[in-house]
């Protein structure tokens, strides 16, 4: 297998997913153990940490380390009992996460799904059955962009943790405009009724771990977790490849 990963490598020779540097310290001899980032790209992946929210996961930016509630989560609790995130939407990872999802690079589902599967293995540790499902994509964007990356990472999350996938109870019932060109207020209006779960007995009385690329207010994650509650689900996390600072 080493002779003929090396045969690969010469043909195909091994470079970033980020910054497309090659992967070589010399001859047949890789810079790091990743097949997918340089040793530079993957000390730019800039981990969250306290002190945040417990609930949203809203990083701080203090030098104070209790983590403690944010405004929003203060004035009006959301539908979901926790939402987590590896890393900042900063730096190499934001760089990965725009080529993976606005480049049409669905093969970086490769290099960041395992990341993320790491993360929600050390989260789910003894929280019992779940049942994963994906931010789902309206028909009309997802022939747009080809793929639903939010699908891609959690069949990797699914198949490292032997976990349940659905992706077809919860869908998008109503086109929007992406959130990343609204205001605050904007994007809890834009979500507002944007979703809906066609089978109900998929999710009652089970927890769910739903899965996204980027969170950033929340609005979407938590609209997703509303119509899950209502449709019975006992319990909604949020899952996310990075988490956005103030």
């Amino acid at each position: 297998m080493n002779l003929l990963r090396q045969l690969a490598d010469i043909i195909y020779p091994p470079r970033c997913t980020v910054c497309s540097r090659f992967l070589w310290k010399g001859p047949l001899v890789r810079e790091t153990r990743s097949a997918f980032f340089c040793q530079d790209c993957a000390a730019d992946f800039h981990c969250v940490a306290s002190p945040l929210c417990p609930i949203c996961g809203q990083p701080f930016p203090s030098e104070v380390r209790e983590d403690h509630l944010c405004e929003d989560c203060l004035r009006k609790r959301p539908f979901y009992e926790a939402a987590w995130a590896p890393y900042r939407y900063e730096g190499a990872i934001l760089k990965a996460i725009q080529r993976f999802k606005y480049g049409s690079k669905s093969f970086l589902a490769d290099a960041l799904g395992p990341l993320l599967a790491r993360f929600a293995e050390e989260r789910l540790d003894g929280a019992g059955p779940v049942l994963i499902m994906p931010v789902p994509l309206h028909p009309k964007r997802l022939q747009e962009r080809g793929f639903n990356q939010s699908l891609l990472l959690a069949k990797h999350v699914s198949r490292a943790l032997h976990i349940d996938l659905d992706f077809l109870s919860l869908r998008r019932a109503r086109y929007t405009p992406p959130q990343t060109s609204l205001a605050k207020r904007e994007r809890q209006q834009n979500v507002r009724g944007a979703f809906e779960l066609k089978n109900q007995g998929a999710v009652k009385g089970k927890t769910i771990l739903l899965v996204d690329d980027v969170v950033t207010t929340g609005n979407t994650l938590n609209e997703c977790a509303r119509i899950l509650r209502k449709g019975g689900a006992q319990t909604v996390f949020g899952l996310s490849l990075a988490r956005t600072g103030r």
